[in-house]
């Protein structure tokens, strides 16, 4: 119990103390770079440098790093990240439709992913060395190495014409019901959450079949087959149990992840999602929808790793370090 604790707390520090170096090298990132949010004015018509100097002092970037750093950090502690530069809407309002949009879309796929690369990767270790075997096993090492740009592509050129290649609702839909918007928005996300399950798919189960092999090797799993217990039987009641523990850290790790790297799906079909907000930011170098944006998309990162030890640490009460 007290090893247990112990384990908990310095995961603990360590995620705070993570996010904290992640919050100071989002700032100070975004400021080392060439130009700011008011210099794309210089390239605006009529526009004059009192206006660029009005500009920055609106936003604060005519004072000196440290005192936006803390200016920054102040804010931040009062949950307030800022205004964006670019609508001059809250940036937490922002980030919070961004996201909204995008964790239905990634839990969707993330949910096939984990059930076709579960069963498929079970199917691969019962049926070790036979043709089905192999051709699961590059099957899933194909879809592995694909660019998820490229499968969106593929995506829509194939069923393009089947479902919507573009946008989250379809505009023309006027006063819809809550299911028939429910419904249109499930069908929009169709396409890229299909691309985000096809991603996990193959190291989900190239992980599940690696797993569940060396499972079926352990003695109690030959001592239950022994004893004449069915090979489903088996695979239902001893080996999935015990093959979970890299699975569902593999689970954790790659959602958080996946809610960051989404921006090339959401850009190839136009979904109005985080990654859409990230790259929309850069283009127009909106400093406070960077910094929340990376800072959310850390502390997404960092709680599914802590989450994960945390499952670890429930699955195998062995785990000290």
């Amino acid at each position: 119990m007290n090893r247990g604790l112990d384990l908990v707390l310095r995961r603990t520090a360590v995620a705070l103390i993570t996010i904290f170096c992640a919050v100071s090298l989002n700032f100070l990132l975004f400021r080392v770079v060439p130009g700011d949010a008011v210099s794309n004015l210089a390239r605006v018509p009529n526009s004059t440098v009192a206006q660029q100097q009005a500009l920055r002092h609106e936003f604060g970037l005519d004072r000196s790093i440290g005192a936006q750093y803390v200016a920054y950090l102040r804010e931040l502690a009062h949950g307030n990240l800022g205004r964006s530069f670019a609508n001059g809407q809250p940036v937490s309002k922002n980030l919070g439709e961004a996201l909204g949009n995008t964790l239905p879309m990634v839990l969707l796929g993330t949910v096939v992913a984990i059930v076709a690369g579960i069963a498929t990767g079970v199917l691969g270790a019962v049926r070790r060395g036979t043709r089905t075997d192999r051709a699961l096993t590059v099957s899933s090492l194909a879809v592995y190495a694909l660019p998820a740009q490229w499968v969106g592509l593929l995506l829509l050129f194939l069923l393009g014409g089947v479902f919507p290649s573009g946008g989250r609702v379809d505009e023309f839909l006027i006063e819809p019901s809550a299911w028939q918007h429910a419904v249109d928005v499930l069908w929009h996300m169709a396409l890229p959450s299909l691309v985000v399950g096809l991603t996990l798919f193959g190291q989900y189960a190239l992980l599940t079949r690696t797993a569940t092999l060396e499972t079926l090797s352990e003695d109690y799993v030959l001592t239950a087959r022994a004893k004449g217990l069915s090979t489903p039987r088996i695979v239902r009641r001893h080996v999935l149990r015990n093959a979970m523990l890299p699975i569902s850290t593999m689970i954790a790790l790659t959602l958080g992840s996946v809610v960051g790297g989404v921006v090339l799906i959401e850009t190839v079909f136009s979904w109005p999602g985080i990654g859409r907000a990230v790259y929309s930011a850069v283009t127009s170098r909106d400093y406070p929808m960077l910094q929340g944006a990376f800072l959310v998309l850390t502390v997404v990162v960092v709680v599914c790793n802590y989450v994960s030890d945390l499952v670890c640490l429930r699955l195998d009460p062995r785990i000290t370090a």
